[in-house]
């Protein structure tokens, strides 16, 4: 039989009123804290313990920062996430090489059960990943919704909500956000 986390994994139907789950999220929530209170002298790229948790060499998390796990998430050389960044990693959060992301840009990858029941009571969510690729620029206030992958080179407007893949050098705006002209 399957953990929760084993399923979460596998992109299953899982429980997160789990006890093993909920002891990696209070590792990451400590990691979070240390990161976020630390003087900008001190915390420099990222907090020690951030960086441990999500190892990355090369970027810069900008004060305030959340993630449920931080397990999760890869993050490429040269990714700048702004100040109010949330990322909920329940999958796998992958962000290559040279990204920006505005302030409060937030990257979901739980989707609750649409049963009632299930949702409040059993805690059903499924996880799917997030993928960014190469030099893309997210604006601040994006949303970027479970399952999409964004393409090289792509920019998404400001306070953007992303429920589809965005293909690569596309310019994508609004809520839902929607391909606009490319300009040059």
């Amino acid at each position: 039989m399957k953990s929760e986390r084993q399923k979460m994994e596998a992109g299953e139907w899982y429980t997160c009123l789990d006890e093993e789950l909920e002891s990696l999220q209070e590792k990451a929530r400590a990691a979070v804290f240390e990161h976020n209170h630390l003087p900008p002298v001190q915390r420099k790229t990222m907090g020690p313990l951030l960086s441990k948790l999500i190892g990355a060499d090369r970027a810069i998390i900008e004060a305030p920062f959340h993630c449920a796990y931080g397990i999760n998430i890869t993050l490429g050389q040269d990714v700048f996430l702004n100040a109010g960044c949330t990322i909920l990693d329940c999958a796998p959060v992958i962000i290559e090489d040279q990204c920006q992301l505005g302030p409060n840009v937030q990257i979901y990858c739980a989707e609750h059960h649409k049963d009632a029941c299930k949702r409040s009571v059993e805690g059903l969510e499924i996880a799917r990943p997030v993928h960014i690729c190469r030099r893309v620029w997210i604006g601040g206030g994006a949303i970027i919704l479970a399952g999409v992958t964004i393409g090289e080179g792509a920019v998404v407007g400001a306070g953007s909500v992303v429920t589809k893949d965005v293909a690569p050098r596309q310019v994508v705006a609004g809520n839902p956000a929607r391909a606009l002209p490319q300009w040059t």
